[in-house]
């Protein structure tokens, strides 16, 4: 446990790009919610249709997909499906105590790509260009998650 703690500069360098990745995950809802506020629309169940203080008129049309908001709630899916990954094989990859530089690079690469990624989406890029920052993301964790594999088992 002596490399969990803040003297260690690779814990430092995983905290600081794990918490940067809590707040984009957080954000991206809070950007999807505020979306579907903005225009009305865009709501996920039917159970949104209910009368309230925010949807004080609500109408079926308010579940149909809309872009504006659907962009934002992909984003978010998205995050889900590679940040978390991330998270433990970025912790994993601390505990086999890797260079610092090794780690500076590998886990702000990750947020760097990330944060192209989404901005590639959020200004609607083709495919090809959201899939390239996609894969450095991936490779990135995959490099970590044999680090650790070879670590453990070699």
């Amino acid at each position: 446990m002596d490399l969990l703690n803040l003297q260690n500069p690779v814990f430092v360098t995983y905290a600081i790009a794990a918490a940067l990745g809590v707040l984009k995950v957080m954000g991206q809802g809070w950007m999807t919610v505020y979306r579907m506020m903005k225009v009305n629309a865009g709501y996920a169940s039917p159970e949104d249709l209910r009368a309230g203080p925010i949807n004080r008129s609500p109408s079926p049309e308010q579940l149909e997909v809309n872009d504006y908001v659907d962009r934002s709630r992909r984003m978010h899916r998205n995050d889900l499906e590679n940040i978390p990954a991330f998270w433990v094989a970025g912790l994993l990859f601390v505990l086999t105590a890797p260079p610092l530089w090794l780690a500076q690079v590998l886990m702000f690469g990750f947020v760097g790509a990330r944060a192209l990624h989404a901005l590639a989406y959020a200004t609607k890029r083709s495919h090809e260009v959201r899939a390239t920052f996609y894969t450095v993301g991936s490779v990135i964790v995959v490099v970590m998650a044999v680090w650790v594999l070879w670590a453990v088992v070699g």
